[in-house]
């Protein structure tokens, strides 16, 4: 036996300074850098998870990026609640119907609540659809979501929640992205078809306001659209409120014409809270990239969205105002005109020359991608003219006051 040989068997250093040591040894030290790096790894995916709360006794997850803060429902990947993290107050736009029947020490109407998706459906379904279980508004919003994935990644901070479908066989995917000291969220969806032929689909945004944020006489909201009509109705009154609009007129927005022969400013929110409104906007044809805006110029607070018109080619107008002062407005947009029933979806097939419904292909998926913003606007900015998005910024002008808010907006849409 050699002394090199002696000398690698006891771990020495063999002549010339090389050190030698055993092939097992070798293994043994490979085999638990490869185990600490696992652990390290399971380490690390155990914590990066979101946070979770509770919101209005419903499970929820929070997420944050030193500017605003998300809740987010388990259920039904519903927007609750958006605040601003240097707001005391924390005054979220979204509406909370929980909160304000609490208030009134009733049990709420509603079973949504903030900014929910409607898929696949909008609006009632028929009888047929009630005896197969299925309810209004399609059955995403009333799925419990999986995390499928949960990501920091520099600045940016994702969650992506999925479920599946079980009447309509599909299966949606939301994922929502902020990022670092942005006053905006970023929302990517798709929609799976799950069976094998094609098929038209119903999706909207049931995107909503409430009180306190929408305030009588105060609040007023802007969209990118002109040509309008109020949704036909069989009755006027309804319940407690009435309708103010005629049923079934066209219109330029925002004045819609009214039941006295007058016109009214769908922009503004009514001081008298007595009414139920419904009208729907075809947004412009001409743009690539849709908007619409709610300023509370009195608290100088702005919520917006930007998505694109290939994916939301209408914008619903719900305007809930009870003589209780508890308001709610709907910003919802979506592949059709109104919340009705899909036979009725469909078989209008177009109004205003535009499709009333999205076809899903066989065994593949649909997709879209909108951003939401919350931010504080100067003194004296009462209207939106224009929202664009350019060069990793969101402008937004009141042409009126000279005035403009520039916002971070990083992601691509």
């Amino acid at each position: 036996m050699t002394s090199a040989t002696t000398s690698a068997r006891a771990g020495r250093s063999a002549p010339g300074g090389f050190h030698a040591v055993r092939l097992s040894d070798t293994l043994y030290d490979v085999r638990k850098l490869l185990w600490t790096g696992l652990l390290a790894t399971a380490a690390l995916a155990q914590t990066a998870s979101p946070k979770r709360t509770v919101f209005e006794g419903k499970p929820s997850l929070s997420l944050a990026n030193g500017k605003l803060e998300l809740t987010v429902l388990v259920q039904g990947t519903s927007m609750a609640d958006l605040v601003m993290l240097d707001d005391t107050e924390r005054l979220s736009p979204l509406w909370n119907p929980a909160r304000m029947a609490r208030e009134l020490g009733r049990p709420s109407e509603f079973s949504g609540t903030g900014h929910f998706v409607c898929v696949d459906g909008f609006g009632p379904t028929s009888a047929e659809e009630r005896k197969a279980g299925l309810e209004g508004h399609g059955e995403a919003h009333r799925q419990t979501y999986e995390i499928t994935r949960y990501a920091k990644e520099g600045s940016a901070t994702s969650l992506t929640l999925t479920a599946r479908l079980p009447i309509v066989q599909e299966q949606f995917t939301r994922t929502f992205r902020m990022v670092d000291g942005e006053n905006v969220v970023y929302v990517e969806s798709s929609l799976e078809n799950l069976l094998g032929f094609d098929r038209p689909v119903n999706w909207a945004e049931h995107a909503t306001i409430g009180s306190p944020f929408l305030e009588p006489g105060v609040t007023v909201v802007d969209l990118s659209g002109s040509r309008s009509q109020t949704r036909p109705y069989p009755k006027a009154d309804v319940g407690t409120i009435s309708r103010r609009l005629t049923s079934g007129g066209d219109f330029t927005w925002p004045m819609a014409p009214a039941l006295d022969g007058a016109k009214v400013d769908l922009r503004a929110t009514p001081t008298e809270t007595r009414y139920l409104d419904h009208a729907t906007t075809l947004l412009d044809p001409a743009r690539a990239l849709e908007w619409v805006t709610a300023i509370n110029p009195r608290r100088r607070l702005l919520y917006g969205y930007v998505f694109k018109r290939e994916e939301y080619p209408w914008l619903q107008y719900w305007g809930n105002y009870p003589p209780t002062g508890k308001l709610a407005r709907g910003l919802e947009f979506g592949t059709q005109p109104y919340d009705v029933p899909r036979r009725e979806a469909i078989g209008t097939g177009t109004m205003f020359d535009t499709p009333t419904y999205r076809w899903l292909p066989a065994k593949s998926k649909i997709g879209s991608r909108f951003l939401l913003f919350y931010v504080r606007v100067p003194e004296g900015f009462r209207k939106v003219d224009d929202v664009r998005l350019e060069n990793g910024r969101i402008v937004i002008e009141d042409r009126a006051a000279k005035q403009s808010v520039t916002l971070a907006a990083s992601l691509p849409l």
